[in-house]
């Protein structure tokens, strides 16, 4: 079994409940999101552009992760990193180019998210699997995209 199909089945066993699942639908990527958002208010050493900040720095190591597990899966995040990057800088140019504004949205997003999904865990009856290995926090996003996969019949 590879190392990937190993950790997609130690992630879902904790990840059972429909309701559960469901709040990781919503909650996985707007953690996602949010955290590369207050990566990008992180004020860079190189003027501000779309690639240069620390969000983009942070989603190019989350990407050599992927790489090593999955070459489907890292073509598949890089799709979602630039949308991370584009959206974050979108909410950026509508706040006047604001890191304050930027930082602000970001932490709202970021602890509603979290919120549900220790709800969504709760309800589940079981620890998020981050608390065993962190790794499980670069997981969780892969868990859902091998999903998307499944149905579309890709391999990964």
């Amino acid at each position: 079994m590879k190392t990937i199909d190993k950790l997609l089945s130690q992630y879902g066993e904790s990840h059972q409940n429909s309701t559960n699942k469901l709040i990781h639908w919503v909650c996985v990527p707007v953690i996602m999101f949010s955290l590369v958002g207050l990566l990008m208010s992180i004020p860079f050493p190189v003027d501000k552009g779309l690639w240069s900040n620390w969000g983009s720095v942070a989603l190019a190591l989350a990407l050599l992760y992927y790489l090593r597990l999955s070459v489907p899966l890292f073509m598949g995040f890089l799709l979602i990193a630039a949308g991370l990057i584009y959206g974050n800088h979108a909410i950026w140019m509508a706040w006047d180019q604001s890191n304050l504004y930027l930082l602000g949205t970001s932490i709202v997003l970021f602890i509603v998210a979290w919120i549900g999904q220790f709800y969504g865990h709760e309800i589940e009856g079981k620890k998020p699997s981050f608390l065993k290995d962190v790794q499980f926090l670069l997981i969780g996003p892969a868990w859902l995209l091998h999903f998307i996969y499944r149905r579309w019949n890709i391999p990964y």
